[in-house]
């Protein structure tokens, strides 16, 4: 228990993947101030109130990504910030207002606050591997993504990869500010997170395991990396307690494209109606790999993809959003 009598602040707490870092933070022995956007909010907030230690040791504060100074209250006294609250959809209308200005200027305003704090030891930052792999280079078999990759604003602009340039803008700006203000700062970057829920609604990552089991007729034509929830969360957890730890993670179990996820769940679930073909008769997108190094020197050891699917699907399940 290496987080009695220190108090750490998570954002966005509500999250998906944040429930999970509450949660382990808590049976760490940290105080955690988690910042919503309403707290009274019982839907949104009641999965944490309800963790083992949230009755001691959560406190939740209201704050907003676009109102400067909002988390003032929440990182005050902190020794760790996780900033982790950043907007993920695919459909949007305005992709400016929806996606990039809450990830840029929220990831500023957060920033801003730490950097008044004078507790503040480290701050880690929820990024992803969209802010790593996008840059127009080839992927494929034979290619290692890694840390030193970058994605690059203008190949998203062009292909209207509006989440992907949200997560690059912020991670990028993020990056100078802290140089600017000698903070330090770890980034996590996984790529398409899914396992099980601990909120009670529906988020985009695991949306896209439900789509497919949902009576969907094609399955996409596209490769993503995978990673476990718990992983991810373990890993902020771990980035900041690792004295030595620094600059980037990509966290990516494997990298497959849809049919192989089909054919997973069709594996572990031979009596679910799965699609059977493609959305377009295009070649596959091809694989690549995502270089596991810095991560295992966070001590993470991937938790495997079957693995990660079947709590998925259990989690849906268990959650009444997926009936069969």
């Amino acid at each position: 228990m290496s987080g009695v009598g220190k108090t750490v602040c998570v954002t966005g707490a509500s999250g998906y993947i944040a429930s999970w870092l509450v949660r382990f933070l808590l049976q760490r022995g940290y105080t955690v101030k988690a910042s919503v956007r309403d707290p009274s909010d019982h839907k949104k907030t009641e999965h944490l109130n309800s963790l083992d230690g949230a009755k001691e040791r959560l406190h939740l504060f209201k704050a907003n990504l676009l109102e400067e100074g909002s988390f003032d209250a929440a990182v005050d006294g902190c020794v760790g910030v996780f900033h982790t609250a950043s907007p993920f959809y695919h459909d949007v209308t305005d992709p400016q207002v929806e996606l990039i200005d809450p990830a840029l200027k929220g990831t500023l305003n957060v920033l801003g606050s730490c950097a008044k704090s004078s507790s503040l030891k480290r701050v880690v930052l929820t990024s992803s591997i969209a802010a790593v792999a996008y840059n127009g280079r080839p992927r494929t078999p034979e290619v290692v993504v890694d840390e030193s990759w970058f994605s690059d604003p203008e190949v998203c602009r062009q292909n209207k990869m509006w989440y992907v340039l949200s997560k690059t803008l912020a991670e990028d700006a993020a990056w100078k500010f802290v140089k600017e203000k000698g903070i330090d700062m770890v980034t996590i970057n996984p790529s398409m997170v899914i396992g099980p829920l601990l909120q009670p609604t529906l988020n985009t990552s695991a949306a896209a395991i439900l789509n497919i089991i949902n009576g969907s007729i094609t399955f996409p034509n596209i490769t993503f990396g995978w990673v476990n929830v718990k992983d991810v969360a373990n890993a902020h957890v771990q980035a900041f307690e690792i004295p030595s730890a620094s600059g980037r993670y990509c966290l990516v179990e494997r990298v497959v494209h849809y049919s192989e996820i089909v054919k997973i769940l069709r594996g572990l679930y031979p009596d679910f109606q799965l699609p059977k073909k493609c959305a377009d008769d295009n070649p596959y997108s091809p694989t690549y790999q995502v270089s596991k190094e810095r991560a295992k020197s966070l001590g993470i050891e991937f938790i495997p993809l079957e693995e990660s699917i079947k709590e998925t699907v259990e989690s849906l399940k268990e959650k009444k959003l997926f009936s069969h």
